[in-house]
């Protein structure tokens, strides 16, 4: 009998491990595809803000070129809904596996060409067509990479540890933000013209590379156990997108509301703040990019940290906690940003990022992918995350055009900054308490 009952005992023991091992390798997959994801996403924002206006859109005056370039970014935001709904339905229907291949292939697809694409003073205004056409094609690969990653990875954590496991691929915004501020870094010491001639192509052609070691990861893990599930027991939909919208619009409209809070501040410090910071206040780029930099490095631990205190705590004091206090940091934000002195802009950025940002971003893995049923969950999680996107995504314009009208004055982005901050405070005091739910259930979840 003893023999027995120790033989179970080690059955037991090799099932945890190797499904332990299961969770932290599809972790892992998840955490290094969404670096690559957006890693090829940012560099197209950095490069926005410092090349495209010049590049693309020599014709135009230099604060009418920056716009137009802060216009192409906002393309990939448009596009982001549009991929979550194609992807999701092929992730909820099929599998996430095979659709987060597919978004990984044709984010660096894109970003790849975008380095080799002429300028305008070479084949005219095919230029800013085709960088348009690219840049959608980024927004539609970028829509349905999120919501699969973060489900994948969810679905595989044990139930009291989502918050954490949630948050890995959360940290490829700070990790892609570390490696693209790296490249451009790294570039934006060539001289001008180097710069402008070809400097900048770099960091995109550098995505070949990063992108075969993300196919690589993910060609080796398996579809979580609650999708296989979901078909097992004949309840795939026949198009999720209608039935999240149906049966889960308040927490669709409710995750757009929490995206929205966190990622204006993100966009406004990572993208619009390189244009703003030197052309408005005539900072160095190279200081406002090693604070990006730093901030982007230490939020890559914070990250994880706000995840695991929202597995202790809850996911909704975390996000109330850290809502308030971007709130609170939108006008000081700037006036930090205006003392001209180094130490202190990268206070601001740090705060921003990985105190701001990081604690409102870290919890929101779990939540979103607890708060929708198992069937519409790819496709929910998706809608919800990039219809917020759509909204931060064009602030750098919005921001651009205030600024400007506003003869260069800090109030109206803060402004935006601060109400987005409260309109997510509203959400999160509206949204239920999701830790611990039940990520196999079929029922309605709206939250």
């Amino acid at each position: 009998m003893s023999s027995i009952h120790t033989t179970t005992d080690e059955a037991s023991r090799q099932r945890h491990e190797a499904l332990f091992a299961d969770t932290r390798r599809t972790a892992l997959a998840g955490m290094i595809g969404t670096t690559i994801e957006w890693y090829d996403f940012y560099i197209y924002g950095l490069a926005a803000a410092l090349v495209f206006g010049t590049q693309f859109f020599p014709e135009f005056s230099p604060a009418a070129g920056a716009l137009a370039a802060f216009a192409t970014f906002a393309v990939g935001f448009v596009a982001r809904p549009l991929g979550g709904v194609v992807f999701g339905h092929f992730g909820d229907r099929v599998g996430r596996k095979n659709a987060l291949m597919v978004t990984l292939f044709l984010m660096g697809g894109a970003t790849v060409v975008v380095g080799l694409l002429p300028g305008y003073q070479v084949i005219g205004i095919w230029a800013p067509v085709l960088l348009v056409t690219l840049r959608f094609l980024q927004g539609f690969a970028v829509g349905g990479e999120w919501g699969g990653a973060v489900t994948m990875v969810v679905e595989s954590a044990p139930r009291d540890r989502r918050g954490l496991y949630g948050s890995l691929p959360q940290m490829g915004v700070p990790l892609g933000l570390v490696l693209s501020s790296t490249a451009f870094a790294v570039v934006s010491e060539l001289p001008d013209d180097d710069l402008l001639a070809w400097g900048w192509r770099i960091p995109f052609l550098l995505s070949v590379a990063l992108i075969a070691v993300g196919l690589f990861l993910r060609s080796r893990i398996s579809d979580t156990r609650t999708a296989i599930r979901v078909k097992e027991s004949g309840q795939v939909r026949k198009v999720p997108a209608v039935d999240a919208f149906r049966h889960h619009w308040k927490a669709i409209a409710l995750t757009v509301g929490l995206y929205v809070s966190a990622g204006v501040p993100f966009y406004i410090v990572s993208v619009f703040v390189l244009s703003y910071g030197s052309s408005q206040l005539g900072l160095p780029r190279s200081v406002l990019l090693t604070g990006l930099l730093i901030a982007a490095v230490v939020e890559g631990v914070t990250v994880p940290c706000f995840g695991a205190l929202s597995d202790k705590l809850g996911r909704r004091p975390v996000f109330l906690a850290a809502a308030g206090f971007a709130a609170l940091l939108a006008f000081p934000f700037f006036w930090l940003l205006a003392t001209g002195r180094t130490g202190l802009i990268w206070l601001a950025v740090l705060l921003a990022l990985a105190v701001a940002h990081a604690g409102m971003y870290g919890p929101t893995a779990a939540l979103y992918a607890e708060l929708f049923s198992a069937n519409v969950r790819y496709t929910g999680t998706s809608i919800g995350y990039q219809l917020g996107g759509v909204v931060a995504g064009f602030v750098p314009l919005v921001a651009g055009a205030f600024v400007n009208a506003a003869d260069g004055a800090s109030w109206p982005i803060a402004s935006i900054w601060a109400g987005a901050a409260l309109a997510g405070l509203v959400c999160a005091l509206i949204v239920r308490e999701t830790r611990g739910r039940d990520l196999d259930s079929g029922h309605d979840a709206r939250g």
